[in-house]
């Protein structure tokens, strides 16, 4: 398999919500080291760890252009400059408080107010950047089910690469994997609660965005380079 990447919002790895969040899911993605668990009410670290090994690949972070491989003739240089050249086009905004929800099966942060300055980005980076990204292949279409799909979202499949942008965009930080019930209850709850006692509740400033890269299959995904906002 070729490199991936993709395009995250990674908040600052000495802010208390990039600590919280790399604890959560047993990875920090900028130092590349495993995380102890948070304490967290009702779980053993022992307990924790299986359901948070899918997110634990990808890292904390808010996805704004989903994993991808480079065009033929597109290397990593072409595609820091191209990202560094987006982010110098957007302003620094505030990320409001996030809060703990269910998401379908699975936990994540999501922001507790509309926030269009994230919106416009997340729009802009899926575009402006598409010219880099490959084609994908027949069995990265079919293991995002299109055939479950609205009709929206298998074009937008077919023309980005991912289903959930534009209209579909909602962003969210993961914080498990899926989970069932009642266990999903109960780690919504003390997640909500580790997250107010662990500060990184606050209003966030975010100045620019991260590139993660995954080398080989299985692999986790790694910062390879943050792209500061030019406002």
């Amino acid at each position: 398999m070729s490199v991936r990447y993709a395009v995250y919002l990674a908040p600052p790895c000495d802010s208390a919500l990039w600590r919280f969040g790399s604890a959560v899911v047993g990875y920090d993605a900028d130092s590349g080291q495993d995380c102890p668990a948070p304490d967290l009410a009702g779980f053993t670290p022992e307990d924790w760890r299986p359901l948070t090994e899918e997110p634990r690949r990808y890292g904390f972070h808010g996805t704004l252009k989903a994993p991808f491989r480079l065009a033929e003739g597109v290397d990593e240089a072409d595609l820091i400059e191209a990202l560094s050249a987006f982010a110098a086009g957007h302003h620094g905004f505030e990320l409001p408080p996030l809060e703990v929800r269910e998401l379908g099966s699975f936990i994540a942060l999501v922001p507790s107010a509309p926030v269009p300055s994230l919106l416009d980005m997340a729009a802009c980076a899926v575009e402006d950047l598409d010219g880099l990204r490959a084609p994908l292949t027949e069995a990265e279409i079919a293991r995002r089910r299109p055939d479950r799909l609205s009709a929206r979202q298998q074009d937008y499949l077919n023309r980005f690469g991912y289903p959930y942008v534009r209209e579909e965009f909602r962003f969210h930080m993961t914080l498990t994997g899926p989970l069932e019930e009642p266990a999903r209850g109960h780690a919504a709850n003390a997640l909500a609660e580790a997250y107010l006692a662990s500060g990184a509740h606050l209003p966030l400033l975010v100045d620019g965005v991260a590139l993660f890269a995954q080398r080989a299959s299985g692999e986790r995904f790694r910062i390879i380079h943050r792209a500061g906002f030019g406002g």
